[in-house]
């Protein structure tokens, strides 16, 4: 007779000892070493085992291998902090490296009601996106629902996606972008797709762009699907149009799980809004006539259960308790004169431009390209000499391109911003120009050979001399490649003790990355980037400032760079944002005018950032307008009509502000309340080790294994490459080497190396710790002992502690019947020679953590042990087996209660697997006994 395995029970094969995990057909055992951890996970084929698969149990501990109380101590946080398959409703709780906010949880939950997954993740930037996608990822993964998945991004993401996704949720993926992917395909079947052979994968936009490849990964993509920045792939130009249709092909599948991830879902482009939401449901890009109310309101609620979006203030002030999720964010502006020739520069361009418009006479068309040839130069100009003189070249040369002047003037992207910095060309230079543009290119470089007297440059300096006083660690954002290297040579002059590095374009993302990762090592630091680094790189970890060298023309791009540092995650208590701009240059004064102060002023007013109205010809029109009134010859301005095109426009801005007021609530997720959530999630990260749980365990392994944690300075101070070698080789591997000051809170200082339960120094502790208490012979360290005894003051008669490893199955119903294998570690006491327990749960293992008051001789030690283990079969195992069922049933309950928050979802059974495993056996000892 065929013996049928399900999760949780233990079998023997091969020689060892092995837990039964989720497998996937009857003929094959997915199983993990009873001694071993996840990483070594194997399949046995049934039908090809030379010796059958047979039942097994777990051996009791010895009275020959004892330990102390620090060794009893130690193996019980190892045990709770190594186990990995969380028995609570959180699954993933046990896998995570990072410490989520309860507001961070709401995806989640709105994630879990649903049968197959569809969300549309639209927080503020800076709220977490990333890691509220992971938390639903992690979660499916563990539950079983899925187990594969692709997150596709703009190629600029790829490496810090890959990198969140190992840190915060031990999740291995690997990159796939146009210069990785043939190293990837290399070996594989001609049939078999990289998507196929590899279960997580993050994929690059420009390597999927190409038809073939979009068809391939089509066919092969996983159920379940991340889109970052998704708001790019829905627009109407050609690229985008092609990105939409892949997704639309990939939503067509009723049963594909799908995130869609954005900060700005709706730029005021009606119909592209349309098109993401029916991504989430076909039927959601037809919204109702604005006269049927319960119409649109049926439609509201429907989309409610699959958007959420948050702003800042619906976090900090919504009842969540958030305030110290973020830094204080203090912005300023601080002006600068242009003076003597830097200023005249500006006038000279700008009569030159004028002069090519007035040559345009009639003909809108030329004079539309005019006008933006004007607004590209003016920009250039007021950036710097080095960017003016890079433009007027180009357009001496004949370098232009007139479709692809708009999109660079004024700050519009497809989500692939790799070219973007490059000083933008113009069209129709012609003969009569050539002096001028000579002349102009001659000033240009005579300006720029001059920085020592450049009023901006010395702004900034002046700037930055004053904040990195105050510890600030800041981001200079410049417009123009040419600007950013320009700014960063003087930079490294100035302040010779600081590692001022430049980003920029030029540089392709993984070099980006990479520069700015290798900045960690250097307390002062100062960087320059072009607007390459402010979609979706996260810098909250390196820097606390930004300087913006250059007014961004778009209000989302200015939110954005300050995003980069201002969001969750920032380690310091305030983050400044300084814009710098010339208070007597006609350029600035436009931009000021007509795009950042009524952004501001909306924002203010309405506490949401605002996407610029999408209008190019009433934003060219008043830009031109503002130009020319604050030009020191403002009478060119007559010349021309903009009345009908500024007034649009400006309606326009006035229709975007009470859009927002109108729909500031409208998609907000109020189904769940922080109440629902907090209570859940603490009780789950409480009994999986919390901060205070990882801090002593770290402190007292590293004791044991002789590389102390060194307390000498203010900061404690971990040296990992003086800890044993194959632990040193096994963090090596995971990047992490040197000394690193480290705290325990998820909240450290900057330049603190957070270590929570996750982190790979304390899962290889832990692991290490646990495996070798149970088989000595793989020991990394000193095998710690499984039984002990010692007096102590905390008891009053004989009290036996036995820590337990218990396992459960987890029987989930739905749209998919799925049964899972959960641990959970915990303890139980008996007093005397009692068959009913005095204490159970953490309150058993806080005995282990009252300190001894008095030693026993060895032989009364294992005297101890002997009479506890013979009373283990008649005193102890039916209770622990009794304990056992009635954490399954509140584990059970536990589960309907989440389910019941969400609102929704599959339910889950919880069954106790008999018997448990004791791990260790301690006797506590009364004084004067």
């Amino acid at each position: 007779m065929t013996v049928r395995y399900t999760p949780g029970d233990l079998v023997e094969a091969r020689g060892r000892e092995w837990v039964v995990l989720p497998s996937p057909d009857e003929g094959i055992l997915n199983v993990r070493p009873l001694l071993g951890s996840e990483e070594d996970t194997q399949r046995l084929v049934l039908a090809l085992e030379r010796e059958p698969v047979k039942p097994a149990t777990f051996a009791l501990p010895g009275s020959d291998r004892i330990d102390t109380q620090d060794g009893a101590r130690l193996l019980a946080d190892a045990l709770r902090l190594s186990l990995r398959r969380g028995a609570g409703p959180f699954r993933s709780a046990a896998q995570l490296g990072v410490e989520p906010r309860a507001y961070q949880l709401v995806p989640l939950m709105m994630a879990l009601k649903l049968t197959t997954v569809r969300l549309l993740i639209a927080d503020d930037v800076g709220i977490g996106k990333t890691i509220e996608a992971g938390l639903i990822v992690r979660e499916l993964l563990d539950r079983g629902t899925i187990d594969r998945f692709t997150v596709i991004c703009p190629p600029h993401l790829v490496e810090q996606w890959v990198s969140e996704l190992a840190e915060k949720f031990d999740i291995d993926a690997v990159a796939v972008t146009s210069a990785r992917a043939r190293s990837l395909e290399r070996g594989l079947p001609a049939s078999q797709s990289l998507f196929e052979a590899y279960p997580f994968t993050v994929v690059s936009l420009d390597y999927i762009k190409a038809d073939g490849r979009r068809d391939d990964f089509a066919r092969a993509c996983p159920n379940m699907v991340i889109v970052d920045e998704a708001h790019t792939c829905v627009g109407g130009e050609k690229g985008r149009h092609q990105r939409y249709e892949l997704l639309q092909r990939l939503a067509s599948s009723d049963d594909r799980q799908l995130l869609l991830l954005t900060a700005t879902p709706h730029s005021g482009d009606e119909d592209a809004f349309d098109r993401l939401l029916s991504l989430v449901d076909k039927d959601f890009a037809n919204r109702p006539a604005t006269h049927d109310a319960n119409a649109q309101e049926r439609y509201r609620r429907r989309l409610a259960q699959h958007y959420v979006q948050r702003r800042r203030p619906d976090i900090v002030d919504g009842g969540w308790n958030e305030q110290r999720a973020f830094a204080k964010h203090k912005k300023t502006d601080i002006p600068y004169s242009l003076v003597g020739d830097f200023a005249d520069f500006q006038e000279k361009v700008l009569d030159y431009c004028m002069a090519v418009t007035n040559r345009a006479a009639d003909d809108h068309g030329r004079r539309r390209l005019a006008f933006w040839g004007t607004l590209a130069l003016m920009r250039c100009v007021g950036s710097s000499p080095a960017a003016a003189a890079n433009a007027l070249r180009n357009r001496l040369s004949g370098i232009s391109d007139a479709e692809a002047i708009e999109p660079v003037v004024f700050d519009e992207t497809d989500g692939l911003i790799d070219d973007s910095d490059i000083e933008p060309g113009t069209p129709d230079a012609d003969n009569e120009e050539t002096r001028a543009l000579h002349e102009l290119i001659g000033l240009a470089d005579a300006l720029n050979n001059k920085r020592d007297r450049d009023p901006k440059i010395n702004h900034i300096k002046a700037i930055l001399k004053q904040i990195l006083t105050e510890g600030a660690k800041p981001v200079v954002f410049c417009r123009f490649i040419a600007t950013a290297a320009a700014v960063g040579e003087e930079l490294r002059k100035l302040f010779p003790s600081h590692r001022v590095e430049v980003v920029t374009g030029v540089l392709p993302p993984e070099e980006r990355r990479a520069r700015v990762d290798n900045m960690e090592e250097h307390e002062k630091r100062i960087l320059v980037a072009t607007d390459c680094l402010s979609e979706g790189i996260n810098l909250q970890g390196l820097f606390n400032s930004i300087i913006h060298y250059d007014l961004s023309w778009n209000p989302t791009r200015h939110q954005q760079r300050e995003g980069r540092v201002d969001r969750y995650g920032q380690r310091s208590k305030e983050v400044i944002s300084i814009t710098v701009f010339g208070e007597n240059s006609a350029i600035d004064g436009a931009v000021l005018h007509v795009i950042k102060r009524k952004a501001d002023a909306i924002q203010k007013a309405t506490g949401i950032p605002v996407p610029m109205p999408e209008d190019s010809d009433g934003l060219t029109a008043a830009l031109m307008q503002a130009l020319l009134l604050r030009s020191k010859t403002p009478k060119t301005q007559l010349n021309f009509d903009f009345g009908t095109s500024v007034n649009r426009f400006e309606a326009k801005w006035r229709d975007a502000e009470e859009n927002a007021k109108a729909s500031r609530a409208r998609y907000a997720q109020g189904a769940l309340k922080p109440d629902e959530v907090i209570p859940e999630w603490s009780k789950i990260r409480a009994l999986n080790g919390g901060p205070q749980e990882v801090a002593r365990f770290a402190d007292r392994a590293l004791k044991r294994i002789g590389s102390p944690i060194d307390r000498t300075g203010k900061v404690p101070q971990v040296h990992f490459h003086k800890l044993p070698d194959r632990l040193r080789e096994r963090l090596e591997f995971r990047g992490i080497r040197g000394s690193r000051r480290v705290g325990f809170t998820d909240e450290p200082a900057p330049e603190i190396m957070f270590v929570g339960r996750a982190h790979p120094l304390v899962a290889a502790l832990a692991e290490g710790m646990t495996e070798g208490a149970l088989d000595p012979r793989s020991a990394t360290f000193t095998p710690l002992g499984r039984a002990g005894a010692w007096r102590t003051d905390a008891v009053t008669v004989m009290t036996t502690v036995l820590v337990l490893r218990l396992r459960f199955k987890l029987v989930t119903s739905g749209k998919t019947n799925r049964l899972l294998l959960a641990e959970e570690a915990t303890g139980i006491a008996f007093p005397g020679t009692e068959h009913v327990a005095s204490l159970m749960g953490p309150d058993a293992l806080a005995l282990l953590e009252y300190e001894a008051s008095g030693n026993l001789d060895q032989t009364a030690i294992q005297r101890q042990i002997t009479r506890a283990l013979e009373r283990y079969a008649t005193t102890y195992e039916s209770p622990i087996g009794e304990y056992a069922r009635s954490r399954a049933e509140v584990l059970s309950e536990d589960h309907l209660r989440l389910t019941e928050a969400a609102r929704g979802g599959a339910s889950v059974e919880v069954q106790a697997v008999m018997p448990a495993d004791v791990i260790g056996i301690y006797v506590l000892l009364p004084e004067g006994a």
